[in-house]
């Protein structure tokens, strides 16, 4: 039997109130991990004085270690079964590393554009975020 596409399961799958809460969650880990991300960007830049585009993937490291702890044992705990945590961490950072790729060109256009580099990483980072939650969503915590 063929599965429905990736957007209709999501649409039916947020018609449901329970849903909704998963989704309000989701959002509340990722802006802990914009926080994570932005202050271990900003001190890797202004402190330590390294390269916007290495600082902005150090800063992805710690926010994805992170926002993967927080949505295995929150947003998506009733699917925390321990025998799936390898395989749920290995998903989690597939889907990461694939909107770190649009965050790390978004955020070098921007910089070359003549944008700040705090306000291209903060504006990188919102841009890619569904990315992220339709990965997980999707396919790391299904």
């Amino acid at each position: 039997m063929l599965e429905p596409p990736p957007a209709l399961t999501l649409w039916t799958a947020l018609r449901r109130p329970e849903q909704w809460w998963q989704l309000i969650q989701f959002g509340l880990v990722g802006s802990s991990g914009f926080v994570v991300n932005f202050a271990v960007y900003a001190l890797c830049l202004k402190v330590f004085g390294l390269h916007y585009l290495a600082s902005a993937f150090i800063a992805f490291c710690v926010a994805v270690a992170n926002n993967f702890v927080l949505n295995r044992h929150w947003t998506f705990r009733r699917y925390r079964d321990a025998s799936h945590a390898a395989t749920q961490g290995v998903r989690f950072l597939i889907v990461s590393a694939c909107a770190l790729v649009p965050n790390l060109l978004i955020l070098h256009l921007l910089v070359s554009a003549g944008h700040g580099k705090i306000a291209g990483q903060v504006i990188a980072v919102i841009i890619v975020t569904p990315i992220s939650f339709l990965g997980n969503k999707l396919w790391t915590f299904r």
